[in-house]
């Protein structure tokens, strides 16, 4: 199973960005999917989560209103849409998938490598 995160970059508060994760050697619409954040000398943090087939999402106070997870099975694919970005979302962002209909905040099967993003002042 593989997992690839990408999309990050460095960008001006108030900008946006697009992550995407591909997954693949996994049956992907079994699984739901997270992103999550860590920001340096802090803990993992949950961003946003998507069910299997899409109908329900699940995000952090932080960042409602602002992202937008949204996923495409027939590309295997997740999204995280940000906008309006503030410098404390700077953090390297993960996505993880688990064998559950529903979107969950925590114990993913699996993680991919994380993709920076960067947000300046």
């Amino acid at each position: 199973v593989q997992l690839q995160a990408s999309g990050g970059g460095l960008v001006q508060a108030g900008g946006s960005l697009r992550l995407s994760c591909a997954a693949s050697g996994l049956t992907f619409s079994r699984y739901a999917v997270g992103w999550f954040r860590q920001a340096p000398r802090k803990e993992r943090e949950f961003v946003a989560a998507i069910s299997r087939l899409g109908a329900i999402t699940e995000s952090a106070d932080s960042v409602k209103g602002r992202f937008t997870i949204s996923r495409d099975n027939a590309k295997n694919s997740v999204y995280l849409q940000m906008n309006s970005l503030k410098p404390e979302d700077t953090a390297v962002y993960y996505c993880a998938a688990k064998m559950t209909p529903v979107p969950t905040t925590n114990n993913y099967d699996y993680w991919g490598q994380g993709t920076q993003v960067t947000v300046s002042s």
